[in-house]
């Protein structure tokens, strides 16, 4: 059974100086809402999990199942490199009534196909909620290959994937081995019509922090029949998606979220504010799509 089909927002974190502005992710969780996305995906990599502390991500989870309040669904990013840390952190998420878990490949240490196996089936083991892989190799240096799916795919509680190594023929091998044993969501705004013309439920988006309805519409107009109509979003998305990309994620979403008059916040270092070249490419992007600009 899917967790969702359409799409799940990998939701920026605001912060203040000292902490989590809750007021502000009230507001950014009512937008998201409001504007049909299907699914929140909390602590993910656009919410800068690797420098938050277990208590400020333990609270940001909390929060946010608290305020969605079973509206849509909660998928909260728990992934990291040390197994044992994994099952805890899926663990705290299943016992604050996540969803779904989000899990990432190990980054920096990595490890073998067969240690991806071992790790993804200890946290199983773990946990009772539907896990969805996330493999992203151009952050983790480790890809995760179709034949390691399609074994994963057996384990009682993996779902899905979100599916960010931009190889297309990777994707289809998956979707061949695998069938509907997994849940295949892209991880990349650019590629979310062709995967999903390879039988993909949808996209766990970034830039649908900012456009959330029009990402919605692409994967459902596609799903209900539109492709057409689905493709021409598409087509008007993938110069906004170029922009958001410009420099390492999150740094353009989260400073479009302040551009448009959501108080964000700043990143924490080792991000930083946007260079004044990028800034402006971003504003441009923006001004063409029609986006509204407070800044």
């Amino acid at each position: 059974m899917s967790i969702f089909k359409g799409s799940g927002v990998a939701l920026v974190t605001p912060f203040t100086d000292d902490g989590i502005n809750y007021e502000v992710l009230d507001q950014m969780l009512e937008f998201q809402i409001q504007a049909k996305t299907d699914a929140i995906i909390i602590c993910g990599t656009t919410g800068e999990p690797s420098t938050m502390t277990f208590k400020e991500k333990h609270d940001t989870i909390k929060f946010t199942i608290e305020h969605v309040n079973h509206r849509i669904p909660v998928i909260a990013g728990t992934g990291g490199n040390n197994t044992k840390e994994v099952i805890e952190a899926s663990i705290d998420a299943r016992q604050l009534g996540a969803d779904a878990l989000l899990i990432v490949t190990p980054y920096y240490n990595k490890t073998t196909q067969k240690g991806l196996i071992e790790h993804y089936t200890a946290i199983s083991d773990n946990v009772d909620i539907p896990i969805i892989i996330y493999n992203v190799p151009s952050r983790t240096g480790l890809n995760m290959t179709p034949a390691t799916l399609e074994k994963l795919s057996y384990v009682k509680n993996i779902i899905g994937i979100k599916e960010a190594s931009g190889n297309i023929v990777q994707v289809a091998e998956m979707a061949r081995l695998c069938k509907d044993k997994i849940d295949i969501y892209s991880g990349n705004d650019d590629q979310v019509v062709p995967i999903l013309s390879l039988g993909g439920k949808g996209v766990i988006s970034v830039a649908a922090n900012i456009v959330p309805q029009d990402i919605h519409d692409m994967v459902i107009k596609f799903l209900e029949g539109d492709i057409i109509g689905s493709r021409e979003l598409q087509f008007k998305l993938n110069p906004l998606v170029e922009a958001l990309f410009i420099e390492v994620n999150p740094i353009p979403v989260k400073t479009a979220l302040n551009l448009m008059g959501f108080n964000a916040g700043k990143l924490r270092l080792p991000l930083t504010d946007m260079s004044e070249n990028n800034l402006a490419f971003l504003k441009q992007r923006m001004l063409e799509y029609g986006l509204e600009l407070t800044k």
